[in-house]
């Protein structure tokens, strides 16, 4: 995606919190059905296309994608949110039916990132058309039904946004006719079509200072910034978080040599408990969304294992876990 731990090992960095914000944050209307938010991880299944970087699988092996879901169970993890392009990347929808109907049969579950489409002309009708495709030809089969994400029974879509181009008004309104209608989750804070999404999640960032030389600016300004307004600003919300290990997108074909440091497994921890700091006492936000499981091309991909100072990614277990933590 250009430009942008066992179970109890990611759980047990979620106790591991700070103080509460200056400013008392109004109570969240939606929040989690447990104890910790819900873990979903970004995954990009385009690997073995001619086009993207040989990381020696091919998403389009089952194999791989099962023993992909069942490491991600081990880390806790309990949905893939696939970055899917409509028909503009066969390749990759075909990656998604695959990662589905694996997930149906694991417990598991499955969602779409939607990336919107570059073009300006008919970019409103492209998202509706390609949004249409997705709920025909998924969200309306049996390994959709059973697969598929969900918060409160109705389906969570995330979008992962181009240009202005999208009139989210006339998109809002085809998707409410589908029974049930979806969540839409966009980028960022709320924009001009903040009424039309339910929710926003962050995205890898180095913050208002951008990308340091040595990979130092984590994101600690631009989380910060979303948590609090998103809490202060729009309860009425959800919040999903955004967590990163590091990222170096030197091997991308489309890299401009960013980079964030892993800083030995603290950007990782950092990330993901930063939210604590921004939301009510005793409330929790409905999900984590990890960036990213596979993204091998921009660095942060965590399906090898976790960062450590050794070089080696560590595997996701409780020692491991210890060493990012500390």
């Amino acid at each position: 995606m250009a430009g942008r731990i066992g179970a109890a090992a990611l759980f047990l960095v979620f106790l591991l919190h700070g103080c509460l914000g200056s400013a008392p944050p109004a109570r969240l209307e939606y929040t989690a059905t447990g104890p910790t938010p819900e873990l979903l991880a970004l995954y990009e299944g385009w690997f073995g296309e001619p086009n993207h970087l040989n990381v020696g699988y091919s998403s389009h092996d089952s194999h791989t994608v099962r023993d992909q879901i069942d490491r991600a169970q081990q880390m806790g993890i309990s949905a893939f949110v696939v970055d899917w392009y409509g028909d503009r990347d066969p390749f990759v929808d075909q990656t998604y039916a695959l990662v589905e109907k694996q997930a149906a049969k694991e417990k598991f579950h499955v969602a779409v990132m939607y990336d919107e489409s570059d073009a300006t002309d008919g970019a409103t009708d492209a998202t509706i058309a390609d949004l249409t495709m997705f709920h025909d030809s998924y969200l309306a089969t049996k390994d959709g039904r059973e697969a598929y994400l969900t918060y409160q029974g109705r389906p969570v879509i995330f979008i992962f946004p181009h240009g202005n181009a999208v009139d989210w008004d006339k998109v809002r309104s085809r998707v409410n006719q589908w029974s049930p209608a979806p969540w839409l989750i966009d980028e960022n804070l709320p924009g001009k079509y903040a009424a039309d999404f339910d929710g926003f999640y962050p995205w890898i960032n180095p913050g208002p200072q951008g990308w340091a030389p040595d990979g130092s600016h984590w994101g600690q300004e631009y989380l910060t910034s979303f948590y609090q307004t998103m809490a202060q600003k729009f309860p009425g919300k959800i919040i999903v978080g955004g967590a990163w290990p590091q990222f170096n997108d030197s091997k991308a074909s489309w890299g401009l040599n960013r980079h964030i440091d892993a800083r030995c497994g603290q950007t990782l921890r950092d990330t993901l408990n930063l939210w604590q700091k921004y939301v009510p006492a005793g409330q929790v936000i409905p999900f984590m969304m990890v960036e990213t499981w596979n993204d091998h091309e921009e660095g942060s991909a965590i399906e090898d294992g976790l960062p450590t100072c050794g070089g080696q990614p560590a595997p996701a277990s409780v020692v491991s876990l210890e060493t990012v933590t500390k």
